[in-house]
């Protein structure tokens, strides 16, 4: 039986990226780029941002509203010493967007010295570019960790590295519907565990002097 959820999410692109996105000219990350503080300081707390959605917006308040993060990931996070500030390009449609950002602001409101801020993919357009999907695309949401000045120490994107494996690997021999189910039943079962304990290993990594860009593989 589709539900009024799934529904929705049928009817909006599978591929939480913008349509028509340039191709990268290099894969990577624009070193010391100054934009980066002028594009998290344009975007909005996640409050703001939820007070606006209004696309799979029973979703988002749900992940918010009774969403958890468990003791052990409150324990590392709150391990990590000086300010880390995470740059979500996110979109309200985005069914990977709601299952995922959430839960890391949810972190942040329960972490001192953790902030976060969410920006649109057509604001965000050049650090989507920047950081492609392992297939090359550009897709939401792209996570950016940036240090106390704003330089970006390490990325996150679209999905969890469990997930995404199976999503590259399966797609292709899926029917949308099929596809969507079965993702949606992995975000829920997972409960965003996944997604907060690999940006906090990212951020570790950062606290160590180590840059991890998360791969479908979970490795740098």
């Amino acid at each position: 039986m589709t539900t009024p959820i799934l529904a929705a999410m049928l009817a909006a692109p599978l591929s939480c990226g913008p349509a028509g996105a340039p191709p990268a000219s290099a894969a990577g990350h624009p070193p010391d780029d100054p934009r980066l503080e002028t594009l998290y300081r344009s975007g909005r707390e996640f409050g703001e941002f939820l007070r606006l959605a209004e696309q799979r917006r029973e979703l988002w308040l749900r992940h918010y509203r009774e969403g958890d993060i468990p003791e052990d990931l409150l324990a590392r996070a709150r391990a990590l010493e000086g300010k880390w500030r995470i740059l979500a390009i996110a979109e309200d449609w985005c069914s990977d967007s709601v299952n995922t950002v959430p839960f890391l602001a949810l972190l942040a409101e329960r972490v001192g010295g953790l902030e976060l801020r969410v920006v649109d993919s057509e604001t965000g357009r050049h650090v989507m570019d920047a950081y492609r999907t392992p297939d090359d695309r550009t897709a939401t949401p792209t996570i950016l960790i940036l240090d106390p000045g704003y330089d970006e120490v390490g990325c996150w994107v679209e999905r969890p590295s469990e997930l995404q494996r199976w999503a590259l690997e399966t797609r292709p021999a899926l029917e949308d519907r099929e596809f969507l189910e079965r993702k949606m039943a992995w975000y829920e079962e997972d409960g965003g565990r996944s997604t907060v304990s690999e940006v906090l290993s990212i951020m570790e990594a950062a606290a160590r002097g180590s840059r991890i860009c998360m791969t479908p593989s979970g490795a740098p």
